[in-house]
């Protein structure tokens, strides 16, 4: 009898779980209506409520992973690497120098007897730093590239004190 008592409860509380799983699938879809779900690289999931979410960041791929941005990769061309190397830039007034990007963040430029400096990628721009105090971001807008250069003492935020175009003279990265 008491076999047959368990049998029993056993049988009634499958039942019970197997009417509830049509509502816990509808309460799944519910919150999955109203989430944001990631999948990584290894396959598994991870759902996030949207009401949890204040705020979604994607980094640029120039701050991926060493392993995922090799020199010359597909991952790093659209980052700093397309300004490794020459490129012809004006001044506003008609005159036109070179400016040298080298990988390892030394710049050059032939402006006068020529300057040296510092460059960076920053936020999808070339930004140069020169040792006489001027500064110079070479932009691309539209399908060109243009130059804005900073008096010393101006940041790049503030209005430029010109802009010219900016042409890289060479395909390849040096």
């Amino acid at each position: 009898m008491r076999k047959g008592y368990s049998g029993f409860v056993l049988v009634g509380l499958l039942w019970v779980v197997a009417l509830s799983v049509p509502e816990l699938a509808g309460a799944a879809a519910k919150d999955s209506a109203n989430s944001i779900v990631i999948t990584f690289k290894d396959g598994h999931q991870q759902a996030f409520p949207l009401a949890d979410v204040a705020r979604i960041e994607f980094k640029p791929l120039s701050a991926a992973a060493p392993a995922a941005k090799k020199p010359g990769s597909e991952a790093e061309a659209p980052g700093r690497r397309r300004f490794v190397g020459k490129w012809t830039v004006g001044d506003g007034k008609g005159h036109t120098y070179t400016f040298t990007f080298e990988e390892n963040g030394k710049a050059t430029n032939t402006v006068g007897s020529g300057g040296h400096g510092t460059w960076s990628y920053v936020d999808g721009e070339a930004r140069a730093v020169w040792d006489d105090g001027w500064h110079d971001a070479i932009r691309k807008v539209g399908s060109k590239y243009r130059k804005y250069a900073y008096a010393p003492g101006v940041s790049f935020n503030d209005a430029p004190d010109h802009v010219a175009d900016a042409e890289r003279m060479n395909p390849e990265p040096i």
